[in-house]
């Protein structure tokens, strides 16, 4: 008898225990780390934000401004309503700016989009492949049409007759029986 209080103890065999491992793809070049950024080569202020989101966004310095001095970039974050997350992506935003500045081409970012231009391309050959193919089946079929096969064919009543007009036929008498059932 199962009470509430009562415990119930099951007992499991141990089973084998299977680690996973996951390794990124080979093809993958790892990207460069982000530069380091040091307090004392930026400047930080913090204003009030604009656009949609009232009252709370109008009247609370949220938005954050990043300076740097070495290059003079400036970056202003507003994505949220916190400012500690818009300190957080501000300063990643300037870090992802300021390696681009350096390194050009071989930026994080300038990698990144590369890579996916290669995806873009390769998935746009995959789909004209794909309908190509497709195209190629209908003109085969189309080909084909015109050769007689063994579904292309009824036998009725000892003689040949083409599916398409055998179906026509059929659907006269059914039509013809209709009218006369509510004629009669």
């Amino acid at each position: 008898m199962y009470s509430p209080t009562t415990r119930l103890l099951l007992r499991i065999p141990s089973l084998p225990i299977r680690t996973f491992t996951t390794l990124p793809p080979l093809s993958a070049k790892p990207l460069p780390p982000l530069p380091v950024l040091k307090p004392s080569d930026y400047t930080e202020s913090f204003l009030r934000g604009t656009g949609p989101g009232g009252q709370k966004i109008n009247k609370t310095s949220s938005a954050v401004q990043l300076q740097h001095h070495p290059t003079g970039i400036v970056v202003k974050c507003q994505a949220t309503r916190s400012r500690t997350t818009n300190r957080a992506m501000a300063r990643r935003w300037l870090q992802e700016k300021i390696e681009e500045h350096e390194l050009g081409d071989k930026s994080r970012t300038k990698m990144r989009e590369e890579r996916e231009g290669k995806k873009k391309q390769s998935a746009m050959k995959k789909k004209r492949r794909k309908y190509r193919a497709l195209e190629e089946g209908k003109e085969d079929g189309k080909r084909q049409e015109g050769e007689d096969t063994v579904e292309d064919v009824v036998i009725e009543d000892d003689r040949v007759v083409e599916k398409d007009a055998a179906r026509d036929e059929r659907t006269q008498e059914l039509q013809e029986e209709g009218k006369s059932k509510k004629g009669g």
